[in-house]
């Protein structure tokens, strides 16, 4: 393999405090040296690529993402998604088990990772479900499955309702050391639901969800954690007391952490009456006294980190109805403009603090060798266009699936270049 640099580039590397202009050299597709500010370039037989004027970041990572494969692939599949999240700026993402049949053996870890082998755009990390068939009976072979590749385990999309199989689950994390991914509604509280209960909903007249369903869960699976010592990591939070939950639990030492959705710090829930379906989610769109406790807490440091919740449905699917319409949207295209647009830019997160969520944290909540330009680290690579302005084009997809209530927004901030293991993804972004 060739060396390859990236010149003249502002680095920015959260993982080792790096925010300085200098040069990338590539060996063997790992980080060999960083510095020299344009003058590491010496062999002209290597791949040179001037990024003066650009930022070079670590290959981002979406520790939540839908790729639908085995099963949907009229949605998505590994191919297809990876394609769009590299589009994106993304070389790793960790997709979620609720797929069909689920990924809830050995068998099915290994399946993922024979794949993503073969078609993969992007490395692909797979977690298992937590309960059989995602029927919250019954715990899955979790020893098999982390042995097997799984990153963590989640029964995302439906909640584990049984208090004593999350304990158990969580009992499990504590001795292995692997997270416990919850999707945090009250099944009994939200029954029927279809987007946020409140003024809008009444409006609508469609049935809403309180923010006490989701509370009530994490509240109870913040309790688990503290009683097992397991590490709980809280999917899409999405209200204000779903955030507070979490920071009291961080403060009496619970191993705790937690994600959110640039969806759920953007979007209320009165998308829903201009998007329709497209603004249909579970968790739902809240209200903006949500999205101001989302936005504090990922200041602070409540938030640890930032995902997209990927969730590719077919435009048949979308066009259902709020009632019979499929809960998500795709994301992994959008995510990094909507972060520079509406947490960096107006100052709520600097842009190393909003790397550092979408680069090493992730990979320390999955314990993956990713995240950092440390030398000897694999090279995967993001360049970063901050000045970029674009409209969002979602004709242009690398999705298999449209659904989104972003597609027309003006962002500035884009994916420039993405590299994995030292060579150049050659994807476009979505709106190019």
């Amino acid at each position: 393999m060739s060396d390859a640099f990236i010149v003249n580039g502002h680095i920015i590397d959260p993982a080792n405090n790096i925010d300085e202009i200098g040069d990338l050299h590539i060996t063997d597709g790992k980080i060999a040296k960083i510095g020299g500010n344009g003058k590491l370039a010496d062999d002209q037989a290597a791949d040179v690529y001037d990024a003066r004027g650009l930022v070079v970041a670590p290959g981002l990572i979406d520790m939540h993402v839908h790729l639908r494969e085995p099963g949907f692939e009229h949605k998505e599949t590994i191919a297809t998604g990876t394609a769009a999240a590299a589009a994106g700026g993304f070389t790793t993402v960790a997709c979620m088990a609720n797929t069909s049949p689920v990924i809830d053996t050995p068998e099915k870890i290994e399946q993922i990772y024979n794949i993503a082998s073969e078609t993969a755009k992007t490395n692909v990390f797979p977690f298992g479900s937590i309960t059989k068939g995602l029927a919250g009976a019954e715990l899955t072979d979790m020893r098999g499955m982390y042995s097997a590749g799984a990153v963590g385990f989640t029964d995302d999309g439906v909640t584990v309702m049984n208090a004593a199989l999350m304990r158990d689950a969580l009992a499990l994390s504590a001795e292995l050391g692997f997270p416990i991914m919850v999707h945090c509604e009250d099944h009994n509280l939200n029954a029927g639901a279809v987007m946020n209960l409140g003024e809008a909903s009444r409006k609508l007249g469609l049935i809403g969800s309180p923010n006490a369903a989701e509370d009530i869960i994490v509240a109870r699976d913040i309790m688990l954690a503290e009683l097992t010592g397991g590490h709980l990591h809280v999917l899409h939070v999405s209200t204000a007391g779903g955030v507070e939950l979490v920071r009291q639990g961080k403060k009496r030492g619970v191993h705790v952490t937690a994600e959110v959705c640039p969806h759920h710090w953007i979007l209320t829930d009165a998308e829903v009456e201009k998007q329709g379906a497209n603004a249909k989610m579970h968790p739902p769109l809240r209200t903006q006294t949500d999205i101001d406790a989302i936005i504090e807490g990922l200041g602070d440091g409540t938030i640890d980190a930032i995902a997209t919740d990927h969730a590719p449905h077919a435009l048949s699917e979308k066009a259902r109805g709020m009632v019979d319409a499929p809960n998500g949207i795709i994301g992994l295209e959008t995510c990094l403009p909507l972060v520079l647009t509406y947490l960096v830019q107006p100052g709520h997160l600097t842009l190393a603090e909003a790397i550092a969520k979408m680069t090493v944290v992730p990979a320390n909540l999955l314990g993956i060798d990713r995240g950092t330009l440390s030398v000897g680290a694999v090279a995967d690579i993001t360049v970063i266009d901050t000045d970029r302005v674009n409209r969002v084009d979602i004709t242009r997809s690398r999705s298999k699936s449209q659904n989104t209530p972003f597609s027309g927004w003006e962002l500035k901030g884009w994916q420039a270049l993405t590299f994995r293991e030292g060579n150049r993804i050659q994807v476009s972004p979505s709106s190019e």
